[in-house]
């Protein structure tokens, strides 16, 4: 067991929970909803599954019916991995962008953030019905029941969702079926005001008798292409019954004898274990945590890591180079050897050798621990809503590139870069942690600086998550949260560091869940669980 130290230095709103099974996520609704599925002897995947239909309505700031998901699952024996996002329109490529809208300064296509073209096909009812056909015990009907009472009955909107719903609401308004859905009474609601989407239970309803297929070739399906052609999308019918979620071996990396699992690209989870490696040739446990020399290291790893995701990865059919080349143990000690621990660097990518999202987490008593996250990015994603559907479709056709020379240029049937990425840890080929830090860019280092003050700091998850957070943006700047020690701020500005404070941490510093499990060989003992201060969240077990 894990010798945690239990104090937490952080202001907090939140304590750890221990249980035998639990949910943790970013609104209370949803986790109870999962709890329900434990009660009735579901596994943790039905767990997950339920949670993540409630949360697309308690939160549609950060996902909805139409978003991609990716899991980790431990399954009592091994892990398993699921990419569930989705692929470009077929008629997508470069002409079609640069014909419909014109070419930028750089000479490169345009490309629309919001609207149609940007929508890709949405994989998470694909991935819901995945998991549930591997990993589920109950019918698949009944994990839906919550989301759907809740779908015709309505919440009371939570404060940071309300916050961030009428910042989305000034932008959105005028994209087809936006208002109609998500503006009662012609604006955002506000904090405690009560929210129904009644047209979300009726996909829902079909999306559970159908196992999730009517919404690729049914009635639902059918609904999602004829607004896309009222609209002068490109989806069609057929690009939706031509979608299949894919399981996929999770890729690793060793640190203190514990392994960082992620998924491998086109997700960003390579950048949390490139980093990690880096730092490991580092002794950060004796420079102490919150030290200015501690999270110096860990920013310029991440810098460095972010250097080479931004330039190699992609779909991985179109890569030039393979995350086993990116992860070569040579190749990330000669990149650690480029961090001067005086002052700030600004990388390029090396050469390796040749060769607006929610997070959930649930865990049940015979050991099946699922790391879990789903989102329409950019809050509510395209901003498209499928009248009398409740379909929120995301923008993951902003994750493409228009750069023909790129590996991620856009191009029909492939899946585009992506952020969301669930993390899990092991020691020792046993199950230790499942865990998600959501947030676009913040994803990884989020996964990195909570895992570096779990594992080399002794920091029990609830502090590790309350944890002031720095966030690396792409042109190398530094935000910082507010909350972070004065001391280290100078000192990180001494060091060369482009600083920015921000006192947005929805959206800045991202949201985590976390379950760490007590013995990694004994389910008899639990498991501990935290839950994010900067959402609405809870976790719950009994």
């Amino acid at each position: 067991m894990k010798a945690f130290d239990w104090t937490n230095p952080y202001p907090s709103r939140r304590i750890p929970v221990f249980a035998r099974n639990v949910v943790s996520t970013s609104h209370p609704l949803a986790a109870q909803a999962g709890l329900r599925m434990l009660l009735k002897g579901g596994s943790a995947a039905d767990a997950a599954i339920a949670a993540a239909a409630v949360i697309m309505l308690t939160e549609p700031v950060s996902n909805g019916l139409g978003s991609d998901c990716f899991a980790i699952l431990w399954d009592g024996q091994q892990l398993h991995g699921l990419n569930s996002s989705g692929t470009a329109p077929a008629a997508w490529n470069l002409d079609y962008f640069k014909k419909k809208y014109g070419t930028g300064a750089d000479g490169l296509a345009a490309q629309p953030k919001r609207g149609w073209d940007a929508v890709t096909v949405p994989g998470a009812v694909a991935g819901w019905a995945a998991l549930h056909e591997k990993f589920g015990k109950l019918p698949f009907e009944s994990l839906l029941e919550p989301a759907i009472e809740i779908a015709e009955r309505g919440y009371a909107v939570p404060p940071v969702v309300a916050h961030k719903w009428q910042l989305a609401a000034d932008e959105l308004h005028a994209q087809p079926g936006y208002a109609q859905a998500f503006m009662p009474n012609g604006r955002a609601p506000r904090i405690g005001e009560h929210f129904s989407l009644p047209q979300a239970a009726w996909t829902l309803r079909r999306i559970a008798e159908s196992r999730g297929r009517d919404y690729y070739e049914g009635e639902i399906a059918e609904r999602i292409a004829a607004f896309s052609k009222e609209c002068g999308g490109a989806m069609t019918l057929d690009d939706l019954r031509g979608y299949r979620p894919m399981w996929v071996k999770p890729i690793s990396q060793s640190y203190r004898g514990y392994e960082l699992h992620e998924i491998p690209p086109n997700g960003q989870g390579i950048a949390a274990l490139i980093a990690l490696g880096i730092c490991e040739h580092f002794d950060l446990k004796g420079m102490g945590v919150d030290t200015v020399q501690s999270q110096h290291v860990q920013i310029e790893a991440m810098k460095l890591a972010f250097a080479d995701l931004y330039r190699y990865v992609a779909d991985p059919r179109s890569m030039d180079v393979t995350p086993e080349q990116m992860l070569d143990p040579a190749y990330l000690a000669s990149r650690a050897k480029l961090i001067d621990l005086k002052q700030a660097s600004y990388p390029s990518a090396g050469r390796p050798a040749a060769g607006g999202t929610i997070y959930l987490s649930a865990a049940d008593e015979n050991g099946m621990m699922i790391s879990f996250i789903q989102s329409n990015y950019m809050g509510f994603g395209s901003g498209i809503v499928v009248p009398g559907t409740g379909i929120s479709l995301q923008n993951r056709g902003m994750g493409f590139s228009m750069d023909p020379k790129s590996a991620n240029v856009v191009e029909g049937g492939k899946r585009p870069f992506h952020t969301i990425i669930p993390g899990f840890l092991t020691q020792g080929g046993r199950p230790v942690m499942s865990f998600g830090v959501m947030g676009g860019d913040m994803q990884p280092q989020g996964h990195l600086q909570t895992a570096i003050r779990m594992i080399d700091y002794d920091q029990q998850p609830q502090a590790a998550c309350d944890a002031p957070r720095w966030k690396l943006n792409r042109d190398q700047t530094l935000d910082l949260e507010s909350t972070m020690d004065r001391q280290l701020v100078d000192g990180l500005a001494q060091m060369g560091h482009k600083l920015q404070s921000v006192d947005d941490p929805y959206m800045d510093f991202g949201a985590g869940q976390f379950i760490w499990r007590m013995s990694p060989d004994d389910n008899e003992k639990g498991y501990v669980a935290a839950s994010d201060p900067r959402r609405d969240g809870l976790a719950a077990g009994f």
